[in-house]
This record gives structure tokens, sequence and C-alpha cells, in this order.
């Protein structure tokens, strides 16, 4: 363990989780890596979206009538977080409101994550409060995890699947530059299983902005696999840049902003509102199958 990291685990998966972004950046099961390492083409592991998911068009916030520069996927994943515990199966690290986040984000938040891992399975909780007596706090928060594909290295990419726990026959979301289009695009999953492939990616991350499901397997048919689940995330994401070695299953709480969008920040698609003192919670689980 460091100042900036902290590594813990039960004997039988292992994790570390760096303070700046409160990023998830080792997984670790039987000696083998279950997340991305952080090279090229995309240099991190687990960040954490926060205030929005995604982009906002010409990357500005609308505030009440008042314009702030605020770039996709939020700050929190570019801020140093404060150690609030750390253990031999966990941490808690929290990030507040600052001069300087206010300046992009002019509200205070107090943002905590807990890593915790027991019997084998990683949980990462989510809690948002609103401590401003006089106004009411929104914000969207999404996990952005890159788990390795392939997960057995002598095996192709395409012989990946994800079987969902319900059928997903609504239709699937897109984005053009980043920002998420209005018609419903026919879903690639069939009943409840996806064949994954780098071609499912050429047009961005595949947005389930109503799955039945609240988990799914991501697997090699009679070999390896992930089981992951959540809970208070109404949309999921699933993302990855053709060609790479990770894919991103990542529950989310909003979206991009739709094209064209230019309404207030309080009014962009999938934005959780706090009344003062309020807290919104959130949480994922991953483990081996």
């Amino acid at each position: 363990m460091t100042e900036d990291t902290h590594t813990f685990g039960d004997g039988r998966l292992a994790a570390s989780v760096r303070a700046h972004g409160a990023e998830l950046c080792a997984l670790r099961a039987g000696g083998r890596d279950l997340l991305w390492g952080g090279g090229d083409p995309w240099r991190r592991h687990s960040p954490v979206l926060f205030p929005i998911v995604g982009r906002l068009v010409d990357d500005t916030a609308w505030v009440d009538g008042q314009a702030y520069r605020m770039t996709q996927h939020g700050f929190a994943r570019d801020c140093t977080f404060r150690w609030l515990e750390r253990d031999e199966t966990g941490c808690r690290l929290e990030l507040c409101d600052t001069d300087a986040t206010r300046r992009i984000y002019p509200f205070a938040f107090s943002l905590v994550i807990e890593y915790r891992i027991e019997q084998g399975r990683l949980r990462v909780g989510y809690c948002v409060t609103n401590p401003d007596a006089s106004r009411v706090l929104p914000a969207s928060l999404g996990a952005h995890p890159a788990f390795i594909w392939p997960l057995a290295a002598d095996m192709p990419k395409d012989r990946h699947i994800i079987e969902f726990d319900q059928p997903e026959p609504e239709g699937v979301r897109r984005l053009k530059d980043g920002l998420l289009l209005p018609e419903s695009f026919s879903t690639p999953v069939a009943g409840r299983v996806l064949h994954l492939d780098d071609s499912l990616f050429a047009a961005d991350a595949l947005i389930f902005d109503r799955p039945a499901s609240t988990g799914l397997a991501y697997r090699i048919p009679g070999g390896p696999g992930l089981r992951l689940t959540w809970e208070g995330f109404p949309q999921l994401g699933i993302w990855m840049k053709p060609g790479a070695g990770f894919l991103c299953i990542e529950p989310w709480h909003g979206m991009a902003s739709p094209v064209g969008f230019r309404g207030d920040f309080s009014t962009r698609p999938g934005v959780f509102h706090l009344q003062p003192g309020q807290e919104w919670r959130a949480s994922w689980q991953v483990g081996c199958i």
C-alpha cells in the first residue's frame, strides 16, 4: 500500500484503487488479470463518471442561464479523492466540491465511493449527498470498468458472449460525435445473448436506456467468465475501441446529451435531483464464474 494506491483482497480476489479519480486500477483472481491494464489505445481502467455521463453539447452545461464548460464524463475521474478508510478488504474515498469544481459545476456535493471484496466478489458502492441547505443538486453518475477481452489469451474474441439475466428485446441507442441520437436502433441481442464482435462498436457504444436486466454474465461458453450485477443504475452502456483488448460494461444513471440539446443542466436525460440533505446510492458487483 502506498499513499496514492491501496491494494486489498480476500485470498480469492485482489484489487487496487488509486486516490486519483478513486479509480479501480487492478483486479486479479488466481494471478490472472481481469481488468484492462490501461495502455494504448485507452489509458484508463475504470473511471468514475460524475457529474455527467457522456458529453454535453458544445461541452457546455447551462445552469440558470449561465454557461459552464465541462468536458466528457465530468471531472471526478481527474480529481484526487480523500481516503476515509483503508483496510485489508477494501477502502472508502470522498470527493467534495471546491472552488475549482464550482467554476465547472456550481453545486455543493459529497461523493463517497466504497470498494469491498467479500467471498470472491468486488462490490463498488456510490453515495452522492447534497449538503446545500437551500438548493437542489442535479447530477448523473456512471461506472466505466474495462475488463480484458479476450478472457483467455488463446481464445478468439468473437467466441465471447454477454448473457443477460432477462431477454432484452428493446432497441438500443447510439451516439453521433458523442451525443445521443434521437432514434432507437434494432437490438443486437438475440433473446438474452449478445455475441461480441469489434464491429458492434464501430459506431461507438451500445446504450441500453431501459434494460430489463440488472445482471449479466460476460463469458466464453464452456470457459472462464465474469458475473456482474448492479443496483440503482437504470441505464447500461457497453463499449470498446475496435481492435483493443478490453470491453467496458458500464452501469449508468444518465446518458450523453441528445443531439442539439441546450436546455438547463437539470433537465438532461437521466439526471437525478437531490433535495437539501438527500442522498443517492447505487452499486455494482463483479466476480468470477
